[in-house]
């Protein structure tokens, strides 16, 4: 990085006792004149930028440390605020005294204008803020609120608010029309205390929109306007609190400086600090050139200077896009030539006039001359667009400005309908997902998934589409095609690829093709082509192709190309996808909110079911758009939103939306993710520098997998990783268990997620006797008792208590074996239940038998239960009661999913005086395979495997049928 050498110059001395003073820097409006002062100097000196050798004009009005400056949006009145507690005000750039405005019984620590420079705010070490008319002198309002000196303060650009903090760090929103408090922000800043050096500086945005204060973080975070919630935060090197910052005039860059005597300059909107530079000395203020790229610094020493071109070249500049420039007379306070005041005081009331001692012997001014002044502030107030039409600079008299100013007033309500018009947040547009931007000359992605992607180009009038599998040997070797339709959206799967493009001009329409990868018969491609609707989005399932367009219609065809479907959604789509006969989609269910909420709505349809099992609202987090929608690779539906939270669709609590993802713990701040998919536990994306936030064609992206974390709070138990472990597994068992139960609906087999979810509970019961172990070195309990009850096998219930009797905590091992052996009674209940029941040879009852167990295990999807094991209650069912006659004549299928459902461990107490019972249920057969133990007789009826080890229980009460 580029070292700059800044020379700075000695301007106010340094305090007496050595140490460091609060010294305040300015700019005038023209950047004609450079205006300093010092806490510990009385003086204050207004400097020749240009001619900076040259000697600066000193004011000597204060009897003691100048500690706050402020000057007037149009820069003809200065203020200044000092340890001697008064507040004086000057004619600028003359510097002659005006008046004393106000005064304090404590120092004065920060002050600060409107933007009409009709209001004066001031604070300190008082407990009071008090709102001074600039017009007439008299005190509008004081607030009171802080319960520490204040030392910041800031009016909204728009003039609605007023932000103020102090020296704990607590930020107040006030509403300047009625002078109450609308947020109060409590400890957000760093904790100044009495060093006098350091003030907590607060500032609004340029456009008004945000807030920025200095963190806790050794960062700045940003505000919102209204609703005081917190947007985001700039967080780079600075290795101390942030004790000063200052807004570029466009509102793009920000200067701050640090305890740690650096001034980092950031793109706010990109998050990056793009410069730096280290000093000698903590710099105290900071001020942006408004004419020019450059800032004024002083440290705390009284030293300042120039930081010529601190915005690279290649940049945009500092003061390029600013929204409003102000006229030398725009509003605020304007000081005329002496022959013009009488004509011009009814347009601005001027300060001059009042004289020195006006607020002493001779008076205030008289009634007509604040009417008039009122009545035009009245009618500036109408209407934010006045704000920004100069006032006249040279007006013979009133009436003849009134006459201008009513000519223009249907003018300015129009200009002002459009404008708001315009800002209205607007409804996300239609995407793909894996989808980037059209670049020119480059290479894009018109579809990137977890099998594969389509890339195109552009070239001379015409496109060229490739088709690429990640996995060379999982699809065939497609040939790369010409487009002359000029498609912009795809979707791929294993089976084919379907292409769209809008309408190019009026005579040209939408075009939809979709080509397979597998086709028997020539001429399998097949394209439709729409008049007077537009393809928005597309999407891909088993057996179907399905496109949403701009009447808001769903289009179905088969993979042949029959349309099957036309379905009418009751909003604009923003996005779609498939997977297998599901197929997923995305509208907005309305406008968007005044806090820029996108409002969307989430619906499922089953193809080849004609049903739509899910309906309801996308939670989006605030403020962010949807950037990714699709399927895992298991089929749970999910998505991630600009603001890098990924969420998936469970059925617990009635069909809800759990966070999987949140990169605030992940991810690097100079670092973006470009999600291209997600299985049961890894989210699979490409990891962008920002600023960019999607990744380029060649060289091919390197796709990273990263771990699920979700955002849970931050625990006094010290364990995140192992409650983020616990909270996952807890959710992959939910999603295997609805998985099990559609295959038991459909009649399918299930073995293969009987397996999972067995090893998902055995690294479960690791997970929480780790998580026992962390609460007991914590002195945490209760939490044990809790994480103890949630164990899916006895024998992790047994380990827990050997964990707690070796931590030689004898009365949490009791609580842990009354658990256990409540647990064991439980199983041993429901087993003499089922031997109490007669043995029937009956088909009929051992049918029902069978259906009773098909039914019994499965819980409601809403509410599953993990305090208990998942499969243990499934094993206690007895299959065996019925008689070979009847197994022959029984559904095969049916008998097949029992056997899989008992292929569990269960453990029979030996206080209850029963026999160990163990062996294995082969996936494969209705009945196990057993023996007998020969050296035990006393347990000639005892069941037991081939292996004398802890395995799936399987049937205890085989044995009834044994002879």
């Amino acid at each position: 990085m580029k070292v700059h050498t800044i020379k700075l110059r000695e301007v106010h001395k340094p305090a007496s006792n050595g140490g460091a003073s609060f010294c305040s820097v300015l700019w005038d409006q023209q950047a004609h004149h450079l205006i300093t002062a010092s806490s510990s100097d009385s003086a204050i000196s207004i400097h020749d930028p240009l001619l900076p050798s040259q000697a600066p004009k000193v004011l000597r009005h204060h009897r003691d440390g100048v500690t706050a400056l402020a000057i007037s949006p149009n820069s003809t009145c200065l203020a200044s605020g000092s340890v001697d507690h008064s507040v004086k005000l000057y004619k600028f750039p003359s510097g002659e005294f005006e008046t004393n405005i106000t005064r304090f019984t404590l120092p004065i620590r920060t002050l600060a204008f409107n933007k009409s420079g009709t209001m004066l705010a001031a604070a300190g070490d008082d407990e009071g803020i008090k709102l001074i008319n600039t017009i007439d002198g008299t005190i509008a309002r004081v607030l009171k609120a802080h319960k520490g000196s204040v030392t910041g303060l800031a009016f909204d650009p728009n003039g609605e608010y007023l932000a103020s903090m102090d020296s704990t760090g607590t930020v107040i929103y006030w509403e300047l029309h009625s002078g109450t408090t609308l947020h109060v922000l409590r400890s957000i800043a760093p904790n100044t205390g009495s060093d006098c050096s350091i003030m907590n500086v607060l500032s609004w945005s340029p456009d008004g929109e945000m807030l920025a204060v200095p963190g806790l973080r050794n960062d700045v975070v940003m505000y919102d306007r209204d609703t005081a919630e917190k947007l985001f935060s700039l967080r780079g090197d600075h290795l101390q609190p942030v004790c000063f910052l200052s807004w570029s005039p466009n509102g793009k860059y920000m200067a701050t400086s640090s305890l740690d005597k650096q001034v980092l300059i950031w793109d706010v909107e990109k998050k990056l600090d793009i410069d730096r530079q280290k000093f000698s000395e903590r710099v105290s203020s900071m001020a942006w050139k408004p004419i020019g790229n450059a800032l004024a610094i002083i440290d705390t020493v009284g030293k300042y200077g120039i930081w010529e071109s601190v915005i690279p070249s290649s940049m945009k500049l500092p003061t390029e896009g600013i929204l409003s420039s102000h006229s030398k007379n725009n509003n605020g306070l304007i000081f005329f030539d002496e022959e013009e005041e009488e004509e011009q005081v009814g347009l601005s009331g001027s300060l001059s006039d009042l004289g020195e001692d006006s607020f002493g012997e001779s008076g205030p001014p008289t009634k007509k001359r604040s009417r008039k002044q009122f009545d035009v502030e009245e009618f500036l107030e109408e209407d934010d667009a006045l704000k920004e039409i100069s006032l006249p600079p040279k007006s013979k008299s009133l009436k003849a400005t009134h006459s201008v100013l009513n000519e223009g007033h249907d003018t300015i309500k129009e200009i002002a309908r459009r404008t708001t018009l315009s800002d209205r947040p607007k409804m996300q547009v239609a995407f793909q997902s894996g989808s980037t931007p059209t670049q020119p000359g480059k290479r894009r992605f018109l579809c990137y998934n977890m099998i594969g992607s389509i890339t195109t180009i552009e070239h001379e009038g015409y496109s060229h589409i490739e088709i690429d599998f990640h996995d060379t040997g999982r699809g065939p070797r497609i040939p790369s095609m010409t487009d002359h339709f000029g498609f912009t959206m795809a979707s791929l799967n294993e089976n084919g690829s379907v292409l769209a493009n809008p309408c190019k001009g009026e005579k040209s329409l939408s075009t939809l093709m979709y080509r397979p990868f597998y086709t028997w018969a020539n001429n399998s491609e097949w394209s439709m082509r729409f008049e007077g609707e537009e393809v928005k989005a597309v999407a891909l399932g088993s057996g179907w192709v399905a496109a949403v367009t701009s009447l808001n219609f769903i289009r179905i065809f088969t993979e042949g190309g029959l349309q099957r479907y036309v379905i009418s959604l009751d909003g604009p789509v923003v996005t779609a996808s498939g997977f297998g006969d599901q197929l997923a989609i995305v509208n907005h269910a309305s406008d968007c909110l005044p806090s820029d909420d996108q409002v969307l709505e989430f619906r499922v349809f089953n193809i080849s079911n004609s049903t739509q099992p899910l309906k309801g609202r996308l939670p989006l987090s605030p403020g962010s758009q949807l950037t990714w929608f699709g399927f895992s690779e298991e089929g749970v539906l999910s998505f991630y939103d600009s603001k890098g939270v990924l969420r998936g669709f469970t059925s617990q609590f009635g069909g809800s939306w759990i966070p999987l993802f949140s990169p605030s713990k992940a991810n690097k701040l100079d670092e973006s993710y470009w999600v291209v998919g997600m299985n049961s536990s890894n989210l699979f994306c490409v990891i962008c520098k920002k600023p960019d936030i999607f990744p380029q064609v060649m060289p091919k992206p390197i796709l990273s997998i990263i771990n699920f974390s979700c955002p849970l709070a931050s625990s006094d138990l010290g364990a995140e990783t192992l409650e983020n472990e616990f909270m996952l597994n807890a959710i992959r068992l939910s999603q295997i268990q609805d998985q099990m139960e559609d295959l038991s609906r459909t009649g399918l087999d299930a073995s293969s997620l009987d397996d999972d979810a067995f090893t998902i509970e055995a690294a479960q019961d690791k997970c929480i006797l780790r998580l026992i172990a962390s609460c007991c070195n914590s002195d945490k309990l209760v939490r044990a008792t809790e994480l103890v009850k949630l164990l899916s096998l006895d024998k992790s219930v047994r380990g827990a208590i050997k964990l707690v009797t070796a931590l030689k905590l004898p009365n949490l091992a009791e609580r842990f074996n009354t658990i256990l052996e409540e647990r064991l009674l439980e199983q041993k209940g429901e087993k003499d239940a089922i031997l109490l029941n007669p043995k029937s040879n009956s088909c009929k009852e051992g049918n029902t038998l069978i259906n009773k167990a098909s039914a019994a295990p499965i819980t409601s999807s809403a509410s599953p239960q993990l305090s208990a094991p998942l499969f243990k209650k499934k094993a206690s069912i007895d299959i065996a009661i019925v008689d070979k006659n009847c197994r022959d004549k029984m559904d095969t299928s049916k008998v097949k999913n029992i056997g899989e459902v008992m292929n569990i461990k269960l453990e029979v107490a030996e206080k209850v005086g029963n026999a160990a019972v163990e062996g294995n249920v082969k996936p494969q057969r209705p009945l196990n395979s057993f023996s007998r133990l020969k050296d035990e007789p006393e347990k000639e009826k005892s069941i037991v495997g081939e292996e004398n080890k802890p395995k799936r229980p399987s049937n205890p009460f085989l044995k009834s049928t044994v002879k």
